[in-house]
């Protein structure tokens, strides 16, 4: 099958130009002094031994910010007196070539005066607890409150209560934060060129570090070896750093942080405790149910708080429950710091709530699969948040899952299987979910994207669009859009690289609204296109009832009644007319009580079901996923294999949140700071073949019906294994990652 990607070929033969590939004339490096402790204040810093190394060209601290450091509980781009977590930025050494100033960064000599850290979350709310901020420990709190949770419990016939913990994780893309700034002080510009998922917030936060406004900061995109959400903030850092050291030398400077320094400062997926308490009666209906899911947002907020919003909103899961009481409370303590990684809240609390339903159907002696049918959301329900919801395909997808696992057949396999094995058991799990697209009631920022397509009077398409590709085949998308909308062929259309100074703000690439925004954005650019397109058929088809397709334009009930597309473009521009437009997508006002966190959440909600066949050894307490079956509605599949692999990419990065990967911290340090320790799933670890099925069923909202699919991918394939291991040796983990010693021990082990 041919591939559309347009960025496939440079990929593959090494001809794409990543930010570390960049060499400017009289380029400079930048490496960051970091704290050592996790809480204390900086007495003194002495940069006397490094400044006198071979190469070395300054030392900066914030005194030499222009602008402002950060914004008040933000990561600060050098810390000015205050340090809050091992990894903050203290000072910047420049040199003349990388090496020179890593070593010299070893020379900075950083007096503290150590102050007592706040590690445990737990306390961070405690009357005499440290305070990481003036400001106070707490971040957020959010609730989810409907109906009568005590009246729920009082009705309900069996009550359950469980306590859930997820783990911090760490991004782990192969490329590490890396950017380029070049500073121009005839005009005041500075060009910085990095991998990022949020171009323009990288403008913002490099225009407020160098005192200027935005419009003398241009952010261009590089080839970025994946995001997963870490491009973000992260890349803010490292970009400001690096426009720092531009604006002062006058000089390109570089930042690229190794493996240690990524893992060491980088964001992590928010750790959480959760507490759920559920109440339900003899034929599984949930009557009520309580959550209270407590987030460490590490040092700084960042984006913890939409995190700690999207968890209070999807806690109870893709299920109907009258009676709900949920908070969400996130805290800041002086471990590193939370901020968005795939899923973005949803994998931990989908985590929770799918464990929490196969524990009540075993409690009940019910099959876990049948439980969920009779709780699942269907079109017109209440959500539990108060949202009538439509467009819901759950059962769609737990109906093409059922077809391809073939439950009964396989669980008689798996039966014969662990009846002839002693040392090995084979087991089947089983995950749903759903997931809001779009910022929502979480906020997060404007939730809008624009773009802009110019047709030229060849028949090529030039498109305007700021969406970042991560990946996700971002760029490939709006292509398609185009090319469906207006049949012009792959080859002719052109996607301009990412560049502030040029182009539209289509918003960052996360909250899976890459597609519904920033696709929908150059579909309605299309769409305006078309239809002074179809004024020109008209005239020579003598109607308006037209398709798009294949470089023609043809009439729906008479298609030898057709015209070249070539044809209507001349028109056009024979008539001194144009064929540009912008697109501008926005979500409407949600009407939603933040008091209670009733009404609607999200713009669109997308839906998947999930089933995995897993083997246990029983003595060394290793897991193998065999089998994963992954069904998700994609509304409209622009380009099938981008959305095959994007589910299969989700699946893997899920077998490491539930089997491998985990943050080691003690005492705020983290203590496995490279791949030999921090373990993600390798080849061997994925099952041969991970079937990805996508339903289309078209949305009434995004592009020619398309969903969003990169955050899902990953949000449900956690619990579904988990739930598979206890189908197969009664393991039930509630504290993640599976690890052998949880397997084998029921516990984890940490050294001291």
């Amino acid at each position: 099958m041919a591939n559309n990607r347009k960025d496939v070929l440079a990929k593959v033969t090494g001809k794409a130009l990543y930010a570390n590939d960049i060499r400017l004339p009289g380029m400079v490096y930048a490496k960051v002094v970091r704290s050592t402790i996790p809480s204390g204040r900086i007495v003194s810093i002495d940069t006397s031994e490094a400044e006198a190394m071979p190469g070395v060209l300054r030392v900066f601290t914030a005194a030499d910010v222009p602008g402002i450091t950060n914004q008040p509980t933000d990561r600060p781009v050098l810390c000015w007196d205050r340090v809050r977590y091992i990894g903050d930025g203290v000072a910047l050494v420049a040199a003349e070539t990388n090496q020179q100033a890593a070593e010299a960064a070893k020379r900075v000599k950083v007096t503290y005066e150590e102050l007592p850290a706040l590690l445990d979350p737990e306390h961070a709310l405690d009357e005499d607890a440290v305070l990481v901020h003036d400001s106070g420990n707490m971040i957020c709190r959010w609730k989810t409150q409907r109906g009568d949770v005590e009246a729920g419990f009082a009705q309900s016939k069996y009550i359950m209560e469980r306590d859930y913990v997820t783990p911090r994780v760490q991004h782990v893309c192969i490329e590490t934060e890396v950017a380029v700034a070049n500073y121009d002080p005839f005009t005041g510009e500075t060009i910085v060129q990095c991998p990022v998922n949020s171009p323009f917030v990288i403008r913002k936060v490099v225009s407020e570090t160098l005192g200027c406004p935005q419009t003398d900061v241009r952010v261009q995109l590089a080839t970025i070896g994946a995001s997963f959400g870490g491009k973000n903030y992260d890349i803010a850092m490292a970009s400001s750093r690096a426009a720092l050291v531009s604006y002062h030398l006058h000089r390109p400077c570089k930042v690229v942080l190794t493996r240690e320094e990524s893992i060491m400062e980088g964001t992590k997926r928010h750790p959480i405790h959760a507490h759920y308490k559920v109440g339900f009666d003899d034929e599984g209906r949930l009557l009520a149910m309580q959550v209270r899911i407590l987030l460490d947002g590490g040092a700084y907020k960042s984006k913890t708080f939409p995190v700690t919003t999207r968890m209070a909103i999807e806690a109870a899961g893709p299920y109907r429950v009258e009676n709900i009481d949920t908070i969400s409370t996130s805290v800041f303590t002086n471990n590193v710091y939370s901020d968005a990684l795939r899923g973005f809240g949803s994998p931990q609390v989908d985590f929770c709530s799918e464990s929490l339903m196969d524990e009540i159907a075993a409690h009940l002696g019910m099959d876990p699969l049948e439980l969920r049918k009779r709780n699942m959301l269907r079109e017109g329900d209440q959500s539990v948040f108060g949202q009538t919801m439509k467009n819901v395909t759950l059962e769609d997808c737990v109906s093409a899952m059922e077809e391809v696992v073939q439950i009964e057949d396989r669980r008689a396999r798996i039966a014969a299987y662990n009846a002839a094995h002693t040392h090995t058991k084979k087991g089947l799990g089983f995950a749903l979910l759903h997931r809001g697209e779009s910022f929502g009631a979480a906020g997060q920022g404007i939730d809008t994207a624009s773009g802009m397509i110019a047709v030229q009077p060849d028949g090529s398409v030039t498109i305007a669009s700021s969406i970042a590709e991560v990946g996700q085949g971002g760029t490939t998308m709006v292509v398609n859009v185009v090319h469906e909308t207006l049949g012009i062929p792959r080859e002719k259309i052109k996607v301009n690289r990412v560049d502030t100074g040029y182009l539209t703000d289509a918003g960052p690439t996360v909250a899976t609204r890459g597609t519904v925004f920033s696709g929908g954005a150059v579909w309605k650019a299309a769409l305006s296109v078309r239809e002074k397109l179809a004024g020109y058929a008209e005239k020579r088809l003598g109607t308006r009832d037209v398709t798009f397709a294949n470089n023609e334009v043809y009439e729906n009930s008479n298609w030898k009644n057709r015209v070249p597309l070539q044809t209507l473009i001349d028109d056009a521009f024979n008539n001194s007319d144009h064929l540009n437009s912008l697109g501008y997508f926005a979500a409407p006002p949600f009407n939603y009580d933040r008091n209670t966190g009733v009404g609607d959440a999200y713009l669109s909600w997308v839906y998947g079901a999930a089933a995995a066949e897993v083997t246990v050894d029983l003595c060394t307490g290793a897991v193998s996923v065999d089998d994963y079956i992954a069904v998700h509605d994609v509304g409209h599949a622009l380009d099938i294999e981008e959305v095959k692999g994007q589910i299969r990419g989700g699946v893997a990065m899920g077998i490491g949140y539930a089997l491998t990967e985990e943050v080691d911290l003690s005492q705020g340090r983290i203590r496995n700071l490279n791949l030999e320790s921090y373990i993600v799933p390798t080849a061997l670890d994925v099952p041969d073949q991970i079937q990805a099925i996508a339903l289309e069923i078209p949305s009434a909202i995004g592009p020619l019906g398309a969903k969003g699919l990169g955050e899902p991918a990953t949000c449900n394939v956690a619990p579904a294994i988990i739930n598979a291991i206890d189908n197969a040796c009664g393991k039930r983990v509630r504290d993640l990652p599976a690890d052998l010693e949880h397997i084998v021990l029921g516990h984890g082990m940490k050294k001291s």
